[in-house]
């Protein structure tokens, strides 16, 4: 632990020229008592480091000094390029790695670039998290992101959807960070490619073997399938729909984006009014008398018939409401 510290320092000082020790304490998460005992443990290894005296002093390397120490790690290769996603890389356990890549990279760039990281984050931050939720971060993710990096088969207990708890060996191929949620894609041993919600796992252990990972496997492009799929599966109803021209603007933001644009396409061309009609898919019946009030005078319901009195009678409270003078 304390060895890679002292290579920290020594990087912290080759990227930066000089620092303060509150600044390094800071840096390296301890006290500047321990920072003042690391320089002098460099000092004595014959790193040439020396504290400037007085109010504005620090520490700096003398004469141009450089460490062949910047080479990349495995690990620290694979976290500098998820280093946009910093609070999944604190998730999955690998912040020091990622920070140890960063500063390896800025010690070995020319004094002119070195603070291309600091610009570029300072420019552009990546908020994986939706809105309205906390975001998740399961217990059990360090232990199957370090099954990913590896290669390790899982044992694994599991909690369905429908509450049933499982156990399954599965071989987890790769993590996915969905608007707040961490799913693995796995397999389990001669089968085909399955999604786990990490959140589920009620264990997860290696059990001493390794997989061979499958050269063909995409995670992107297997995740987008999946993902389109699940779209697909939930929307298991269907609703026909009368809009205006400012309803069939409006579509796409209150129900699923491509279920409203796939409708739109296939539409029939518009009446004298300019009103289109469309068959949209929708999740169920509750849902789509929820959208359809969004979209207010700009859509009207033709089937199913329970749905159409429903808004209807929706419509006529509203009318009511405004019908009376506001109480006070």
């Amino acid at each position: 632990m304390r060895a890679a510290r002292l290579i920290k320092l020594v990087l912290l000082l080759q990227a930066r020229s000089a620092m303060t020790a509150a600044e390094l304490a800071g840096e390296l998460e301890v006290s500047e008592r321990t920072v003042a005992r690391d320089v002098l443990a460099l000092a004595e290894a014959g790193v040439p480091v020396y504290a400037d005296r007085g109010r504005t002093g620090g520490y700096r390397l003398m004469g141009g000094y450089r460490t062949r120490l910047t080479g990349l790690g495995r690990s620290e290769a694979e976290a500098l390029f998820l280093s946009g996603v910093p609070s999944a890389l604190r998730d999955m356990g690998l912040a020091d790695a990622a920070s140890a890549a960063r500063l390896k990279v800025s010690a070995a760039l020319i004094p002119e670039l070195r603070t291309a990281h600091d610009s570029a984050t300072q420019r552009f931050h990546l908020d994986a998290p939706g809105w309205w939720q906390p975001p998740e971060t399961p217990e059990l993710l360090p232990v199957v992101a370090e099954a990913v990096w590896g290669d390790l088969t899982l044992r694994v207990g599991y909690r369905r959807g429908d509450g049933r708890h499982v156990e399954r060996r599965i071989e987890p191929y790769g993590l996915v960070l969905k608007a707040g949620v961490w799913y693995v894609a796995a397999r389990p041993p001669g089968g085909g490619p399955r999604v786990y919600r990490v959140a589920r796992f009620t264990a997860a252990e290696p059990d001493g073997t390794r997989f061979t990972r499958e050269e063909a496997f995409d995670l992107p492009a297997f995740w987008a399938e999946q993902a389109a799929a699940f779209a697909r599966s939930l929307l298991r109803d269907e609703v026909r729909l009368r809009l205006t021209p400012a309803g069939a603007r409006v579509l796409r933001h209150v129900t699923d984006r491509a279920a409203a644009e796939a409708a739109l396409a296939a539409a029939g061309p518009p009446d004298a009014d300019g009103r289109v009609e469309i068959t949209l898919p929708v999740e169920s019946a509750d849902v789509a008398y929820g959208q359809v009030l969004a979209l207010g005078p700009e859509a009207e319901v033709l089937a199913p018939t329970a749905l159409r009195e429903r808004v209807a009678r929706a419509a006529e409270r509203t009318a009511a409401h405004y019908r009376a003078a506001p109480q006070r």
